[in-house]
């Protein structure tokens, strides 16, 4: 592919940012989506649509050369790990990659979260991090002097997938304001839901969560809502709601989360969109997920042209170039 000097082909380096702007983002920690607002959302996403162009024209550029990334997986991962990695090498700059989970690593043989994040600090720019407790990254981010970006703690959140995921809502309806979103599935410990509610509070959005009883949302986050005079509702059936919703966001059933496997089995194949499901929704609406999917969504789906998850994920490159570009104080 050609590499070009981002600055040249979109005069980036005239453009005068808002300090506000640059300084919410530059060598910060990347932790909760409690961290943007609709100013900091408009302002990424605007990088974000530069960045996609870039890409879609000249392929590369070296916008942080002589930056390294390190991509620090205890969890498996295909998309973010991957995504991240892309990123990083479409914008010109080098990784660490240890992505396959912590039996490969230093940790394997004992050492501690904040030894870890001593020793590659040393080596890199800026962190990415997935960890399967809750709150995890942001203790490992009392450790590190370099900035430290949320890449899944546990169940708590998912702060990049959450950005991809509006700014796919916002880039295929047009808008965020007024629409409905219903979200789908085991909504207790999917992180990405999580995420993703507390993003769209920024915004005038109608919320359906459906779910079986045992995987309901957080209560506090429900209360969140409710005290905040959203317009909530709940659901135990897709049928119920697929009919009046703008946005379909579907989730798996996650199995690692259990500990007692009958539950599992229980719930497992609870929700399944299929193209009979599709007929009820309307003409004007997307579905997405997340992924990796394991039947809540049938692969006849894929051919409708609402089915809008693999334009999500290609989103999520875009997205974290340029969240990497503005950490790093490049856009």
């Amino acid at each position: 592919m050609n590499q070009i000097t981002l600055p040249k082909l979109f005069n980036l380096g005239d453009r005068k940012l808002e300090p506000k702007f640059r300084s919410s983002f530059y060598m910060q920690d990347i932790l909760s989506v409690d961290q943007f607002d609709k100013e900091s959302l408009s302002y990424l996403f605007t990088r974000t649509e530069e960045m996609s162009e870039m890409v879609n024209q000249v392929g590369t550029c070296d916008l942080l050369n002589g930056y390294t990334l390190a991509c620090v997986f205890y969890e498996p991962s295909t998309r973010t790990s991957a995504s991240f990695i892309a990123a990083m090498e479409r914008l010109g700059g080098k990784v660490i990659p240890i992505t396959q989970g912590i039996q490969f690593s230093s940790v394997s043989k004992g050492e501690s979260l904040e030894d870890t994040m001593n020793t590659l600090e040393k080596y890199s720019d800026l962190i990415v991090l997935r960890h399967p407790e809750l709150g995890s990254v942001a203790q490992a981010a009392k450790y590190a002097s370099v900035p430290i970006i949320n890449a899944g703690d546990g169940v708590g959140e998912h702060p990049t997938q959450a950005l991809l995921d509006l700014y796919t809502i916002r880039k295929e309806m047009s808008r965020i304001d007024g629409l409905r979103v219903a979200m789908v599935g085991d909504l207790r410990n999917g992180r990405t839901v999580h995420s993703l509610t507390k993003l769209l509070m920024n915004y005038d959005v109608n919320f359906r969560y459906v779910s079986p009883d045992t995987l309901r949302l957080p209560l506090n986050l429900m209360n969140d809502l409710i005290n905040k005079g959203f317009d909530v509702r709940e659901d135990d059936r897709v049928e119920n709601v697929i009919k009046d919703v703008d946005v379909l966001y579907v989730t798996r059933i996650q199995k690692e989360r259990f500990t007692d496997m009958d539950q599992y089995e229980a719930v497992k194949n609870y929700f399944e969109i299929t193209t009979e499901v599709m007929k009820h929704a309307k003409p004007e609406m997307i579905v997405m997920h997340p992924l990796p999917r394991v039947g809540e969504i049938h692969y006849d789906v894929d051919k409708d042209p609402r089915a809008a998850y693999f334009r999500q994920v290609k989103n999520g490159m875009f997205v974290r170039m340029a969240l990497l570009a503005a950490v790093l104080g490049q856009a």
